[in-house]
């Protein structure tokens, strides 16, 4: 699973949702949506202006943690490739 830490970036420097949308131009409800990680898309050029705004790297505030319990499927449904037995 990919986490947003969006949340935890702004709390670090005490800014608002309404700080940032104001910042970088992204509609205040985009943000929103970051910040409380209700999206499965994202747009690039937004992630840059926000790096640029916190003065981050994305690696701050995007994060890819394994999660076993879910698997990876394709748009139709059917699972990308077989898990191997759990040991």
């Amino acid at each position: 699973m990919i986490r947003i830490l969006l949340s935890t970036e702004l709390g670090k420097r005490r800014w608002s949702q309404a700080d940032l949308a104001r910042m970088t131009g992204i509609r205040a409800s985009t943000i929103g949506d970051y910040y409380n990680e209700l999206t499965d898309r994202i747009n690039l050029r937004h992630f840059e202006l926000i790096c640029k705004a916190l003065d981050c790297d994305l690696t701050d505030i995007l994060v890819y943690h394994p999660d076993e319990d879910t698997p990876v499927k394709s748009r139709s449904g059917a699972p990308l490739h077989e898990q191997p037995p759990k040991e």
